[in-house]
Formats: structure tokens, sequence, C-alpha cells
């Protein structure tokens, strides 16, 4: 099944379900959009960021987060799952290993942490690719790591979410927390780019 097909029938599904439960009287049509609008609302990419640069500044939040990224995450404020609770994993990056993050199965994704998903995340290309060729498909994105850096892809699930924590650049060590957030990129957060 195409990616197109799939979204579409996906769409289907999804549009069916809101009105059997209008129709149903389980819940109002204005109801629906406005939780869904809530919760997309505070979703954004910039979280991400936020916690990323809070690790790169307090090595005691940093060894949190890569310890329980769920917990870490709530002491800022954020949910690691959507609608209902996620385990949050965070995976570093390092001189020697890259850790790119896929959904085999759908687009399984901390959207809280990185906004909506983008549409090659969910793409079947991107989703079978990455784990067969990762260097092939980071290469796509326009990143090209040594020839000795292990690549590790972690498969998202319905249970268990992960974000990358990237590398720091080098030279940004006198930059405060807010001023490194804006480095900060949803790819990189994803593992397809880096800071």
């Amino acid at each position: 099944m195409s990616g197109t097909h799939s979204d579409a029938l996906i769409s289907r599904q999804v549009r069916r379900l809101e009105t059997l439960l209008e129709e149903r009287g389980i819940v109002a049509g204005a109801a629906l959009d406005e939780a869904l609008d809530a919760f997309l609302s505070g979703s954004s990419p910039l979280n991400g960021a936020r916690v990323v640069a809070r690790a790169w500044t307090d090595p005691e939040f940093k060894r949190r987060l890569l310890s329980d990224g769920t917990a870490a995450v709530a002491e800022l404020g954020y949910a690691a799952g959507g609608v209902q609770p996620q385990r949050l994993r965070v995976v570093e990056n390092t001189a020697h290993t890259h850790n790119v993050i896929v959904c085999t199965l759908c687009s399984c994704y901390p959207v809280r942490l990185l906004g909506p998903s983008p549409s090659w995340y969910k793409s079947e290309a991107y989703r079978s690719r990455v784990v067969r060729e990762p260097r092939a498909v980071l290469a796509e994105f326009g990143l090209t790591l040594p020839s000795g850096t292990e690549i590790t892809v972690w498969d998202s699930s319905a249970e268990t979410r992960y974000m990358v924590l990237p590398r720091r650049p080098p030279g940004t060590e006198h930059l405060t927390e807010a001023d490194l957030i804006p480095l900060i990129t949803r790819n990189a957060l994803i593992g397809t780019g880096a800071v």
C-alpha cells in the first residue's frame, strides 16, 4: 500500500469514527475539534529543543533525561505521549554513535516534544528504508557521517516513543540555554539532521 493511499484510508477511517461519535451523541463535532486543537496547540519542536538545551547546560538533568526521559521531560512540564501516556526514551548521539528514530508500523512519534510529524516520517519509503539502509537515507537528508560511525535505528511503538539527544556543536560552550534553543531542529531530534 503506498503512503498516499494509506494516508487517504486512515483519513477516511478517522472521519468515519468522528461521524459515528457525533451521530451517537458521544461527542459533539465542535468538542472533538476543540480537543484536537488543544492537543496540538502545545505540540512543537521548540519543546524538544528546550529539553535538549537544558540537557546540554545541566549535566544532572542530562543524566536524568537519559535514565528516565518520561520523568525528566515532566520536570519541564512536558508529557512524552499524546492522548494516552507513553514512555519516552532519549538516546544520545556521540562522536562514535548516531541515532535515528522511525516507527515501522505507522507513525508513532513524541508529538508534544517534536510537533506534528513531517509527512516523510509517515511515508512507507522512510519507514522501510531507514531500517535497511540508514546511512543512505541520512545522506539523502544531507547528513553524511564518517564511515566508522555506528548508526542505531530505534523503532517507536504505541508504548515507547524516542527522541534523539543530538551532539552539542563545538564552540557553543559560551551560549546560554536560551541561545542554544534556536540551533536545535526537529530533524536533529529525530536523527535525520545534526546541529
